[in-house]
Order: structure tokens, then C-alpha cells, then sequence
């Protein structure tokens, strides 16, 4: 399925995240394609479609495309019949920039082999995640006994998770994204892509991707807007006009979000380190020779 928010940012900008889950069935009335993928992207799509339907962006917006399902070395699966290559990704990439339809793009995969879908990229300002490099499988997290599947990908998981501690004051960068999922949880190795950014990603929040929050003026004046003419201010401001002047409207400083927002850090589940467990076992062996010898062996084995 497909699905597209939009968002605005602080400069006028407007934030659009693309997010993209290709399984055995579409969501309803959305046909997932990939040429209709790479309509949404480069905005070559028919007149009639909605807005809903179309990403809305320009040269402010900072684009977040999630992509998830089953791929391979340079490709990726659309409901398991067809394919978009890292090719064919990367072009449509480079149309979006000569269009002026993004200032930022951040790509994230999640799918086996998935560092080879931007070893193509070639067009500026794109950072990239894939949750294993070429050669490696993205494996499953999380299986659900009772239907007999697993429910999420491992790289997804601890994504999730990291991102449910992030708030909208939060100074947490893009190089803390990049650490999320070492081998030791991913079992297979996420890669990052970063020199075709222009900015260091240490300086790169995490909300200018997945959030933001934007001042807003306060006005006591009544517009009217009426269609097919210019906007025209109502006569309660010409009978505002012979009053005393007042000091012009100011942006309100930012409520204290940080302060506000207190999000309890969440339980984790308490496991014994490998080493303990070897420790333990060696103890046990060590008593056992102690205790009956070796000749005993014999009823254990």
C-alpha cells in the first residue's frame, strides 16, 4: 500500500512522507505499482487524480521514503510481480531534483541486499539506510506463534522503537539512526550513504525528517476569500483604521515542548549475557568431576 502525508515546516517548507509497505494485497482503491510509484515521485501523473493521491512538494520540502518488502541484489519486489531497480530508482531520484521537487531526501529500505538499491544514486542532497549490505539476507523479527509468521522485520523493529522515544524538542541527529541496529540485534549489517549530502549528518536532526514544529502568527484581522478574485480584507479593518496604531504582532516564543513532553523510558527485558550462562555451565562440570570423577561420565552421556 501506499500512503502520503504532508506536513509544514518552520520556512514555509512543506514535508512530505512517502510511506511505502508493499505486501500480497493493495490497500484499498490504490493501486501499488511500479509505475505509479514513479509517477507519485517525479509528479508525471494525469490531472484528475486528488490530492491526496499526489506528494506536494517543491524545492523547501524534505522528503522521507520508507520503503519494505521482498528484494534483491539492485531490486525490489511489488507484490510479487513485478520490480523496481536500484536503476530505475536513482533516475527517478535525479527527475525529482532537475523538477525542483525536493531540497533533502532521506531513503531508508529495509529488504535483503538492501545497500544495493542506492548504490546507484547519483543526484545531490540524498541520504540513504538499508538494513544489510550486498550479499546479506534482512531477517524477521517478532513471529507470531499463533498464525504461523513472523509480524515485523528486525530493522524495523528497532527503528520503531528509536523513533517512539523522539519528541518534537528532541536534538537527537542522524548519526544516533545510524547506530540503532548494530549486527548483534540486525544479525545482518545496516549501511548508510552520505557523501552525496551536502550537510554532516551529526548536524542533521531527526526532526527535519520525521516532524517538526513551526511558529505561528496570530492575527485579530478577518480575511475573506473569495474565488476567482484577490483576497480582500473585511471593513472590520477599515473601521480599525482610525484607531490609535499598535505595536505590530510578534511570533510567540516556543511553548517549552521539552519540558512539557515526558515520555518514561520503557522497560527492557532483562537478559543473562552469554558469558554468564558459560560461566554457570563450567561450574556445574567443575563440581561434577569433583564430586563422582570421570568414570561417571557414562551415565550422563
Amino acid at each position: 500500500m501506499a500512503v502520503t502525508y504532508c506536513f509544514s515546516r518552520p520556512a514555509t517548507a512543506l514535508v512530505a512522507v512517502l510511506l511505502l509497505s508493499f505486501g500480497s494485497v493493495a490497500a484499498s482503491h490504490i493501486e501499488v505499482t511500479v509505475e505509479n510509484f514513479l509517477r507519485v515521485l517525479t509528479g508525471r501523473i494525469p490531472p484528475s487524480t486528488p490530492r491526496s493521491k499526489r506528494l506536494l512538494s517543491d524545492d523547501r520540502s524534505n522528503i522521507l521514503i520508507y520503503m519494505t518488502g521482498h528484494g534483491g541484489n539492485g531490486f525490489l519486489k511489488f507484490q510479487d510481480s513485478e520490480e523496481i531497480t536500484n536503476i530505475e530508482l536513482a533516475d527517478a531520484f535525479e527527475q525529482m531534483w532537475q523538477k525542483r521537487r525536493y531540497n533533502e531526501l532521506l531513503f531508508i529500505i529495509d529488504t535483503c541486499q538492501g545497500a544495493s538499491m542506492y548504490e546507484r544514486f547519483y543526484s545531490p542532497n540524498i541520504m540513504a539506510l538499508a538494513s544489510s549490505q550486498v550479499g546479506e539476507d534482512s531477517l524477521s523479527h517478532q513471529p507470531d506463534p499463533a498464525i504461523g509468521v513472523h509480524l515485523m522485520d528486525r530493522y524495523t523493529f528497532y527503528v520503531l522503537e528509536f523513533l517512539e522515544e523522539i519528541n518534537p524538542a528532541s536534538q537527537t541527529n542522524m548519526n544516533d539512526l545510524f547506530q540503532v541496529c548494530p549486527k548483534s540485534l540486525c544479525v545482518s549489517t545496516p549501511g548508510h550513504r552520505t557523501d552525496l549530502f551536502q550537510r554532516d549528518p551529526k548536524n542533521v536532526l531527526i526532526t527535519d525528517f520525521f516532524g517538526s514544529v513551526r511558529k505561528v502568527e496570530i492575527t485579530t484581522e478577518t480575511i475573506n476569500l473569495q474565488q476567482g478574485s484577490e483576497i480582500m480584507e473585511s471593513s472590520y479593518k477599515e473601521d480599525q483604521m482610525d484607531e490609535e496604531p499598535v505595536e505590530p504582532l510578534k511570533y510567540a516564543e516556543q511553548l517549552p515542548v521539552a519540558q512539557i513532553i515526558h515520555q518514561k523510558p520503557k522497560l527492557k527485558d532483562w537478559h543473562p549475557p552469554g558469558g554468564f550462562i558459560l560461566g554457570l555451565w563450567a561450574l556445574i562440570i567443575m563440581v561434577f568431576f569433583k564430586t563422582y570423577g570421570i568414570k561417571h561420565m557414562k551415565f550422563i552421556f
